[in-house]
């Protein structure tokens, strides 16, 4: 099955620890949505979310990944689905011109005064390097105001990752 990842997600390494089957198809484009920070997450920070504004302007650069459908209910688990996010099937375009049909979770329960933790923010922009993404959208996320997270050893273990 196809997913559209546009958050930490985006980072292979952390998406594969959640899904091992997941494999990249493509760099995208959901138009009509912006990216946000907004999501409330359980650990109390701000997570990712593509918040549809009807303004096809807006653009949300992303990946489409497949994964083993046997190995949704665990992703749906990890990202929270019933739980703050939901999901919806997209249509996005790829850098190539392709048009696809990937699934992708979108926030149901907002805030918009909360803030990434920086090692969330870190994912997501290493995803966002690691796929080229155009180097504007890049700084857009690079600006985005994260804090850090009281719970060190949680902040070690999420970048761990990348060691």
């Amino acid at each position: 099955m196809l997913c559209f990842s546009y958050g930490s997600n985006m980072s292979l390494a952390r998406l594969r620890q959640r899904v091992p089957s997941a494999q990249f198809v493509a760099v995208a484009t959901l138009s009509g949505h912006r990216l946000r920070f907004h999501k409330i997450s359980t650990d109390g920070s701000g997570k990712c979310d593509a918040e549809a504004t009807k303004d096809p302007s807006d653009l949300v650069y992303g990946v489409v990944i497949e994964l083993a459908a046997s190995e949704k209910p665990a992703l749906d688990k990890k990202e929270g689905l019933g739980r703050g996010y939901d999901e919806k099937e997209v249509e996005v375009v790829s850098v190539d011109g392709e048009t696809m049909r990937p699934t992708m979770y979108f926030a149901t329960n907002i805030d918009g005064t909360r803030k990434p933790y920086h090692w969330y923010k870190k994912h997501v922009l290493i995803g966002a390097k690691e796929n080229h993404l155009p180097k504007e959208y890049i700084e857009s996320i690079e600006i985005i105001e994260s804090v850090a997270d009281p719970n060190a050893e949680r902040s070690a273990r999420e970048l761990a990752i990348y060691r």
